[in-house]
């Protein structure tokens, strides 16, 4: 589907419409993507990302058979100032995450030769495990976070994260079982 319409602060030329593959933002938009983000607070390093983001909207927009917007440039700088608040909600969960990590006890290791056998085998089993299982598997049995909080922090269903941590705990299970360690 082409994109039609007239569009307004943006131009553009068939080619720029975003039909068959082409890039649905002309320069100008993009340029005006940019600022909106930067001005949102959004760090220089990820601002690609962030026009990428629009871009992929914009697409996943055509793909759907949605009507093109009116004014592309317009949609496209409010998409911009979205992400640069979700890129705000986002570092702050993972600031007050990391802040909660940081505010725990670190455990005293217990000694003798079956807790550092133990400890080995679950450390090669956590590496071994998938990263969105190892995420919540440390969120709830190390940092003793809720099954709700982790949901939150990770902005996921809470079912989701309770599929996670018994895949994760079952392989884990079979690992130590597998090592003789239990």
């Amino acid at each position: 589907m082409r994109w039609g319409g007239a569009r307004r602060g943006g131009g553009g030329t068939a080619a720029t419409r975003g039909g068959d593959g082409d890039d649905p933002l002309d320069a100008v938009q993009e340029r005006r993507v940019r600022a909106v983000l930067a001005l949102g607070g959004v760090p220089q390093s990820e601002l690609a990302d962030g026009v990428q983001q629009v871009r992929l909207r914009l697409l996943e927009r055509s793909a759907s058979g949605q009507e093109a917007p009116r004014d592309v440039s317009a949609w496209a700088a409010v998409v911009a100032s979205r992400l640069a608040l979700d890129w705000h909600r986002a570092r702050k969960r993972q600031e007050r995450l990391g802040e909660r990590l940081a505010a725990l006890p670190v455990p005293t290791p217990a000694a003798g030769e079956e807790s550092r056998v133990l400890s080995l085998a679950l450390g090669q089993g956590l590496d071994e495990l998938p990263p969105a299982q190892r995420q919540v598997l440390v969120l709830r049995f190390y940092a003793d976070l809720p099954v709700r909080d982790i949901a939150e922090a990770l902005g996921i269903p809470e079912g989701t994260v309770k599929s996670r941590l018994h895949t994760a705990v079952r392989a884990l299970r079979a690992r130590l079982h597998k090592d003789g360690v239990v």
